[in-house]
């Protein structure tokens, strides 16, 4: 979650300094935060409205790191029993970057782990790109079909 969060830091600091208004005005927070889903959260011109409605009912207790942030993922024991055939999957702009994603590769209790990278898409790829998304899944699945 730390590292999430530091990623996220980093990314709005980097927006911060490639759209900077012609005036030399800093953005506003409300620009940067329409900046930051669009680039790392969502890349549609709109957040479609499904997405809307769930981040609005997300909850109060478990809504947002803070929830969960001192957790951090540990592999399991040795002697656990093996998990199925799992699958890691991120855009390509998401702001889950692929440095907060390794971490949780051998926290997988599995042979195998599947990592796939959405070309184009940030956290929300279903919505970005569906075929592409359900493409990413069937392939998957027919793995062991």
């Amino acid at each position: 979650v730390a590292q999430i969060e530091g990623e996220f830091v980093r990314l709005l600091d980097e927006l911060k300094k490639t759209h900077s208004k012609d005036d030399g005005e800093e953005l506003t927070d409300e620009e940067l935060e329409e900046l930051f889903r669009t680039n790392h959260q969502c890349r549609m011109p709109e957040m479609p409205p499904q997405l809307k409605e769930a981040y609005a009912n997300a909850g109060t207790v478990w809504r947002g790191t803070d929830a969960i942030k001192d957790y951090g993922a540990t592999p399991p024991e040795e002697v656990a029993s093996r998990m199925p055939s799992s699958l890691i999957m991120r855009g390509e702009y998401d702001f889950v970057s692929e440095e907060c994603i390794e971490p949780w590769k051998s926290v997988f209790n599995t042979k195998f782990l599947r990592y796939r990278t959405m070309k184009g898409c940030s956290h929300h790829g279903l919505y970005e790109d569906g075929a592409a998304y359900g493409e990413l899944i069937d392939s998957f699945c027919a793995e062991y079909d």
